[in-house]
C-alpha cells in the first residue's frame, strides 16, 4: 500500500492564478470592459488636460525661445535665450514688475489680515452670524469685470459716486478728485477692488479653519488663565498652519497674477503707474503679437510664482517642525 502525498488545498490566489495561467493570462470580458468603461470616464479630463494645459504649456515653452509675429512670420524663428535677456532689461517689462510687487505686497498683506480678523469676530458666534457669513461671500460670485465697471462708475470724477458723497453729504469738496486718472491712487483702486471680491473667499477658509479648532483646547486655555490675545497667539495661530499654507498659496497666486482689475478699471494707465505683469503679456502677445517675447517674459513671471509658492510652503514647514 502507497502512502499518498497530501497537498494543501489551494486558496483563492492560487485559484486565481491558475486560471490565468490556463487563459494565457487573458482577462475576462468582463474585466475587459470596466477597464475600457474606466478610460472613457477620465478621457475627457486627460482631453481637456492635455489640450488646455499640457500642450499650451510646452508650446510657449518653445515659443520662448523663438522669434516669432504670427501676423508676419510663418514659422518661428529661434534664437535662443535671447528673449529671457531682453525680458530682464526691458524697462516697461521691470515696470511692470515693480506695479506687481507693489500690488502684491498691499494686496497680500491686507487681505490675509482683514479676512483673519472678520474670520474670529464670526468665530465668536455673533447673532446672525449667518447672514454675515453670506453677505461677506456674496462678492465673489459677481464676475470680476462687472464689478470693475461698477467701480470706475463709482470713482467716476463728475458724477461718479465717491465725489458725490464726499462733496455733497459730507461736505468735502476738497477731497473729490480723479481717482484714477493719479498712479497712486489708481493703484490704491485696484487694490481695494481685489480686497471686495475675495476677501470673503478667504473669510470663509479662515473661519473653516478656526471652527476644526477643538473647544477643549480653548476652554482650557480660558480656565488656566489665558488671556484673548495668548489664545490667540499660542493657540489658534499654531492650529490655523495648514490654513496659512492654502490661503497665503492662493493669495501669492492672486497676487501676481491680477489681470483684470487693471485692465478693466485703469488699462494700465496713467501712462504705465498700474502696467502690471500679466496685463503686459497679454499686451505684447496679442496686440502686438510677439508670441515668443510674451512666452519668455510668462514664464519669467511663472518661475517667481513657482518660488513664491515653495517658499511659503518651505517656511510653514520649517516653522510645524520647529515646534515639533
Amino acid at each position: 500500500m502507497t502512502a499518498r502525498t497530501l497537498e494543501p488545498p489551494l486558496s483563492r490566489a492560487d485559484d486565481t492564478v491558475s486560471v490565468m495561467i490556463a487563459s494565457g493570462g487573458r482577462q475576462s470580458p468582463q474585466k475587459r470592459r470596466d477597464r475600457v468603461a474606466g478610460m472613457l470616464f477620465v478621457l475627457p479630463a486627460a482631453v481637456f488636460i492635455f489640450a488646455f494645459m499640457l500642450f499650451p504649456l510646452v508650446y510657449s515653452g518653445y515659443l520662448s525661445l523663438t522669434r516669432y509675429n504670427f501676423v508676419r512670420q510663418s514659422t518661428p524663428e529661434f534664437i535662443g535665450l535671447d528673449n529671457f535677456a531682453r525680458a530682464l532689461q526691458d524697462p516697461i517689462v521691470l515696470t511692470a514688475f515693480a506695479n506687481t510687487a507693489v500690488y502684491a505686497v498691499s494686496y497680500f498683506v491686507i487681505v490675509m489680515v482683514v479676512s483673519l480678523s472678520i474670520a474670529m469676530m464670526l468665530f465668536r458666534k455673533l447673532r446672525f452670524s449667518t447672514f454675515y457669513q453670506s453677505a461677506i461671500f456674496m462678492p465673489i460670485v459677481v464676475p470680476l469685470s462687472l464689478a470693475g465697471l461698477i467701480f470706475v462708475w463709482i470713482l467716476q470724477p463728475n458724477y461718479g459716486l465717491l465725489n458725490h458723497l464726499l462733496a455733497n453729504v459730507f461736505g468735502l469738496p476738497g477731497l473729490a478728485q480723479a481717482w484714477l486718472s493719479d498712479g497712486t491712487t489708481a493703484m490704491a483702486a485696484i487694490v481695494v477692488l481685489s480686497l471686495w471680491a475675495t476677501i470673503g473667499f478667504l473669510t470663509i477658509l479662515f473661519l473653516s479653519g478656526l471652527q476644526a479648532i477643538p473647544e477643549e483646547i480653548l476652554e482650557a486655555a480660558e480656565i488656566d488663565g489665558a488671556g484673548g490675545w495668548r489664545r490667540f497667539t499660542e493657540i489658534i495661530i499654531p492650529s490655523l498652519r495648514p490654513t496659512f499654507v492654502i490661503t497665503g498659496t492662493w493669495g501669492v497666486l492672486h497676487s501676481l497674477k491680477v489681470f483684470v482689475e487693471p485692465m478693466v478699471l485703469t488699462d494700465g494707465g496713467p501712462g504705465t503707474s498700474t502696467l502690471v505683469l500679466y496685463q503686459h503679456i497679454y499686451v505684447t502677445a496679442f496686440n502686438y503679437f510677439d508670441m515668443g517675447y510674451a512666452s519668455a517674459i510668462g514664464y519669467l513671471l511663472g518661475a517667481l510664482i513657482l518660488a513664491l509658492v515653495g517658499l511659503n510652503y518651505v517656511v510653514s514647514m520649517w516653522k510645524a517642525d520647529k515646534d515639533v
